[in-house]
Parts: C-alpha cells; sequence; structure tokens
C-alpha cells in the first residue's frame, strides 16, 4: 500500500506571498508544472476550456500541468502560491485525466502548510515577472530546482509532506473526472506507463496488445474502457503532452521536438498537434510568446 502513495514525488519550485493588481492578466497559460493558489484577500479569476472559477478569500484552487487556463484581476488580489513538478515512477501523472481547474474551501491546516511551507523554503518566490511567459523557461527550472539538492533531509521531508497534503484535498473532494488508479487491470496500467516511457519509439495497438499477450481488438477495447480512449489516441495525446512541455521549457525547433516525441516529420506532427490542441505548432508558439524573454 505504501508503495501506491510513494510513486508520487512532487518537487518544489516556488512558493511565495503576492500582491497582484490588474497588470496580472494573462491568456492562454499553460505549463508543465502544477500550481496552488491560497488567496487571502481581493479577487480574481481563472478559467480553464471548461470551467470558469472565481478567485475568492478562504479557498485554495489547483491548476494541474499542461491544463491550459486564463489568469486575471480586475484590481486587487492577495495570494500565497506554491508551483511544483510531479514526478511519478511508472510516468502517469496522477491527474493526467483530470486537466481542470478545482477549487476547494481552505482550512485551517491548509492556511497554516501554506505559511509554513514559505517559512521553511525562503528565497522561492519569483523576482523576474510575474508573467509565466518570463519565468516559464528551463534555466528558470533548473535555477529553482538546484536549491532542492541543497535542503537538509528534514525541510526536504518536510516541504514533500506538505506538498502532498495540499495535493490530496483536491483527490478526496470527489472532483476527480476519472479515478484511473482503482480497478484498472494491471495490463492497462503496465501499458500507460511503457507509452509514458517510450514515447520517443514506435508504438502500435498491435505491438502493445503483443506485449500485454491479448488480441488487438480486446485490448482495445478494454484500453479504452479505461482510459477513455483509443491506444493510438492516448499515445498521441501523451505524445503532445510531451511536445507542448518541450515547446514551453527548451529552444528545440519543431523538427527536434517531433523526432523527441516520436513523429516520424513535422508534417505528421503538426497535423496531429492541431487535432490535439485545435492549432498548430507554429501557432501555439506565437500566441503565447514562449520563446521570448
Amino acid at each position: 500500500m505504501l508503495k501506491r502513495f510513494l510513486k508520487y514525488n512532487f518537487s518544489l519550485l516556488n512558493v511565495d506571498h503576492t500582491e497582484l493588481s490588474n497588470k496580472w492578466n494573462y491568456k492562454n497559460v499553460i505549463s508543465p508544472y502544477y500550481r496552488i493558489y491560497y488567496i487571502d484577500a481581493g479577487e480574481g479569476e481563472i478559467s480553464d476550456l471548461g470551467n470558469r472559477l472565481q478567485l475568492e478569500p478562504g479557498y485554495l484552487y489547483l491548476i494541474p500541468s499542461f491544463t491550459l487556463c486564463n489568469l486575471s484581476c480586475p484590481n486587487y488580489l492577495s495570494q500565497y502560491f506554491v508551483q511544483f513538478f510531479e514526478e511519478s515512477s511508472d510516468g502517469i501523472s496522477l491527474f493526467s485525466n483530470n486537466r481542470m481547474v478545482m477549487k476547494v474551501q481552505a482550512n485551517d491546516i491548509d492556511v497554516f502548510n501554506i505559511k509554513r511551507l514559505l517559512e521553511i523554503n525562503p528565497g522561492r518566490g519569483i523576482n523576474r515577472s510575474d508573467n509565466p511567459r518570463i519565468y516559464e523557461k528551463i534555466i528558470f527550472y533548473k535555477e529553482y530546482q538546484q536549491l532542492n539538492y541543497q535542503q537538509n533531509i528534514s525541510t526536504f521531508l518536510e516541504t514533500q509532506g506538505i506538498i502532498l497534503q495540499l495535493v490530496s484535498r483536491f483527490l478526496k473532494q470527489g472532483l476527480l473526472k476519472n479515478k484511473h488508479d482503482t480497478g484498472v487491470p494491471a495490463k492497462i496500467l503496465d501499458t500507460m506507463s511503457y507509452i509514458q516511457l517510450n514515447l520517443n519509439q514506435e508504438l502500435s495497438a498491435i505491438e502493445l496488445a503483443k506485449r500485454a499477450n491479448q488480441n488487438t481488438d480486446y485490448f482495445s477495447r478494454l484500453f479504452q474502457k479505461h482510459t477513455g480512449e483509443r491506444p493510438i489516441s492516448y499515445i498521441n495525446s501523451k505524445r503532445i503532452e510531451r511536445a507542448q512541455y518541450l515547446m514551453l521549457t527548451t529552444q528545440m525547433t519543431l523538427a527536434q521536438v517531433a523526432a523527441h516525441t516520436g513523429f516520424k516529420n513535422v508534417f505528421y506532427f503538426s497535423k496531429i498537434f492541431k487535432k490535439v490542441t485545435g492549432i498548430t505548432p507554429k501557432s501555439y508558439v506565437n500566441q503565447s510568446n514562449l520563446f521570448e524573454l
């Protein structure tokens, strides 16, 4: 049972308290890491493709990695924020099927935990800008993550424990659309992990079924039943998710991104990217100004 939970590890990037004005107004933000906000004064708004949530005092908000959203503040907003990467031993994200903004009412323990996280991790704020398009660069990620290696074991474990507690608040509220880690056959979980760890390799439903020692049609139906997608659709969505990460955090060309995510050429990569996201890779880069410091 313990291994089930220890497979999820979170790597702290930033924690701080900040006061924002109407300059905090950013569209089409998509990050390779998680965000948690605790609002202690003022008002704002987060919206994603399916939700529009008011940022109000006394509430916690979670934005899972790769959740496309808009952030805005009409006048004044005071918030604590925590930003962190997720690392899982099997490559399957805890929120892989739940890329949506979530909200829960904060309790006294939540508030204490966030303030304690800030207390034991000083100097982890974002000093350059509150614009995600400026600080979302791999050079900045490495800079902040390097601080984790400088933590003593006590601070490291306490930091992990606090992030786990905060994340758990969004797991026990019935907010998840799909709990893929319960009742899923071992062969399907193993296949999901194998896909995540081999996205740059050639993958097909036939080969995956053969690896699971199952008939291709039966395997595909079983996979869809437990993931909501056919194998090829699932593979493409995970490849595009990885591509978005590379486009957000590196200076790779589109050809290099395509090669690193298992696509044979840029044309096919662009076709699948648009099918999954609704826009072309070039439009995605231009829209988000991802490579401008």
